[in-house]
């Protein structure tokens, strides 16, 4: 299926690897230009050389900016002045007991994980306004429609940024411009790993018997879903064909939550 994205300027924010990567290399595929996000140049280049090595004639370009704060955020919009199609996929986790969140996590979080795509989205909409025409997707979480015990202020932020796609969709009512947010389930990546070594340390096929059976028992997929079968959803929604899905949360959870709606 052609997605129609060829020509489209995207920008992915931490795309290095993950699902944020699969995003940016499945939109090259597609024939946009994308621009790779990460905190180091190093890892922005081997993203870029990963995509180039399967797409020779992709078009990929990349910033090198941390952005899980506000300097972070405007040296990121300096070096690029606007764009078609924003994913907003850098965030940060942590499991911690509830009462072991001290106030400064709160806000750490909050400034991550919402406050970033608010600051991107808020640049580049008024060119989309200007073209008519743009597609803005915040990458959330399951973890945002069943809080996570472990991790409630991560949870939180992930709710956060459902209110707000769906607020900034209001405001662009009877345009081209859309706006959803995308909720994974728990995906094989390289911050599950992450989670994984912080949980205990177990390998990665014991921790995903277990996971799935006492953590995620309400999934019907009973593994980890794969960056790709994420970011597939992701990009569609970036294509002019998912032009009249805006305003949602569309779920890629594996089942995880119950509620139909």
């Amino acid at each position: 299926m052609d997605l129609q994205l060829e020509g489209k300027k995207a920008l992915v924010t931490g795309s290095t690897a993950g699902i944020g990567f699969a995003t940016a290399r499945l939109l090259a595929a597609e024939g946009a230009s994308v621009v790779v996000n990460g905190r180091g140049q190093e890892r922005v280049d081997a993203a870029i050389g990963k995509i180039l090595k399967l797409h020779p004639k992709a078009k990929v370009t990349g910033v090198a900016s941390d952005v899980l704060d506000a300097a972070g955020c405007a040296k990121l919009i300096q070096a690029l002045a606007s764009v078609d199609v924003l994913v907003n996929n850098m965030g940060i986790f942590e499991p911690k007991p509830f009462e072991k969140i001290p106030d400064e996590d709160w806000l750490h979080f909050f400034e991550a994980n919402v406050m970033s795509g608010v600051r991107f989205s808020r640049h580049y909409l008024s060119g989309m306004r200007e073209k008519q025409w743009g597609r803005i997707v915040f990458v959330s979480s399951e973890s945002a429609v069943q809080i996570p015990a472990e991790m409630i202020h991560y949870g939180m932020t992930k709710t956060a940024q459902i209110a707000v796609a769906r607020g900034i969709a209001e405001t662009v009512a009877g345009t081209g411009i859309t706006v959803n947010s995308v909720l994974p389930g728990p995906t094989r990546s390289e911050g599950a790993e992450t989670f994984i070594a912080r949980m205990g340390g177990r390998d990665v096929a014991a921790f995903e018997a277990d996971f799935f059976k006492t953590v995620r028992p309400t999934s019907l997929l009973k593994r980890f879903a794969t960056i790709d079968e994420v970011a597939n959803l992701i990009v569609y929604l970036c294509s002019p064909l998912a032009s009249a899905t805006t305003g949602s949360a569309l779920r890629v959870d594996g089942g995880v939550v119950r509620a139909i709606l």
